[in-house]
């Protein structure tokens, strides 16, 4: 019987499994291929459990932060121990109640989108006497890399327009109880491989140089994104990033000289690549049917606990562990919700399952239970089991609970 099916057997299904020296082996991974003036941001949304952003946080010199665009990513980040000023805040939708509880709970950094973003911002920071750090996000009208997920050079509501900027600039400059102090770029996600990655980089290095002197802006602090590769559902490795070091530091010394002793403060951000590999999701068969010649391994789980980004089938179909020497057949996993759409494998290779064995998928410690279909049909969250090596640190499952407003019918 393997580790895994240990945890199962202890703890039921669906169950994942996160393993903390994996998330503390990646996190130093990637900080050694970026320059050490680098900062590294953590986005929440891949996994915003305490655990592994204590994990991440604990043993990184002080260079790994948060980046968040809500309130409950806050109150994750602050449960790992994290400050209010560590945090970035981001996201095109920043209301009046979030922003008042990040202020007060000492946030200063914003990633804005829109003037209106950033008087937002203003208005709440006068209101609680602060004074807001605020980043322009771009959106550039040009792209460098051919692959990985684009979020840039399209309309979005993501990001000023790089080209209406000097327009607004002016308007931007007479807000009070801000701070104009940089860039924050992120052009695209999951890029292919190294090269491409790196003519992403060094075109947003180049454009953020190009925009401070169109601008006459000062920089003070550089976000020039991420897009750092790692599999998802498969099996595989973290993308290698030999060159990344010695390459942005050339292109910073080609457009900001003096970086190295009078900034801008620089920064990269990751989420997949930092938490993808630690975590394995274990799932047992409950059914085993022919259908027209077909074969479909029915899970206790489908996307109302592995979603793929809330079951957009984005990042999907999973490819499941198999055991060397083991036979396979071709099968659909599919799961137990009531709609065709919960297929985690359409045809794949899979061993020949049984009723009651366990299923091992891999690489999924990113957009697992938090960017899946939680609540659809009211079905019980995973359990999550947090280990370091063999050693079990603690096990969770997230509870849904209704809560009615005083007065209404219900009470």
């Amino acid at each position: 019987m393997t580790r895994f099916h240990e945890l199962a057997e202890k703890f039921g299904t669906p169950t994942y499994v996160y393993d903390l020296n994996e998330v503390q082996a990646a996190r130093d991974e990637l900080l050694a291929a970026l320059p050490e003036e680098f900062k590294l941001f953590y986005a929440l949304k891949a996994n915003p459990h305490p655990e592994l952003v204590r994990a991440l946080r604990e043993g990184s010199g002080g260079r790994l932060h948060p980046e968040i665009s809500s309130t409950g990513e806050l109150a994750a980040g602050l449960a790992a121990g994290y400050s209010g000023e560590d945090f970035l805040y981001t996201g095109p939708a920043k209301t009046y109640g979030e922003l008042h509880e990040a202020i007060s709970k000492g946030v200063r950094k914003f990633s804005t989108d829109s003037v209106t973003d950033v008087q937002r911002v203003a208005a709440v920071a006068k209101e609680l006497g602060a004074v807001a750090e605020i980043l322009l996000r771009v959106n550039s009208s040009t792209a460098s890399a051919s692959t990985g997920i684009r979020m840039t050079g399209t309309p979005s509501q993501f990001g000023f327009d790089a080209e209406v900027l000097p327009e607004v600039m002016p308007e931007l400059r007479a807000i009070e109880d801000v701070e104009l102090t940089g860039f924050h770029f992120f052009p695209l996600s999951n890029a292919k491989d190294e090269e491409s990655l790196i003519a992403e980089f060094q075109g947003t290095i180049a454009l953020a140089a190009q925009l401070q002197a169109d601008l006459g802006l000062e920089l003070k602090f550089l976000d020039i994104g991420g897009g750092f590769t790692s599999p998802y559902g498969v099996p595989g490795v973290r993308g290698h990033y030999p060159k990344l070091r010695d390459e942005l530091a050339n292109a910073l010394d080609t457009h900001f000289p003096n970086w190295r002793t009078n900034g801008p403060q620089l920064a990269c951000e990751s989420g997949r690549f930092l938490i993808g590999a630690s975590g394995t999701l274990l799932a047992s068969v409950s059914n085993v049917k022919v259908s027209r010649g077909r074969k479909f391994v029915i899970l206790d789980t489908g996307i109302n606990a592995f979603g793929g980004m809330s079951g957009l089938g984005r990042l999907l179909p999973v490819a499941v562990a198999v055991e060397t020497g083991e036979k396979t057949e071709r099968a659909s996993l599919a799961g137990p919700l009531c709609t065709p759409g919960d297929l985690l494998g359409r045809e794949i290779e899979v061993p020949i399952y049984e009723p009651g064995d366990t299923v091992v998928i891999p690489n999924v410690g990113a957009y697992g239970p938090t960017a899946s279909l939680l609540m659809f049909l009211g079905r019980p969250a995973p359990t999550e089991v947090i280990v370091r090596g063999d050693e079990v640190v603690s096990v969770s499952r997230i509870e849904h609970e209704r809560s009615y407003q005083v007065g209404s019918a219900a009470q």
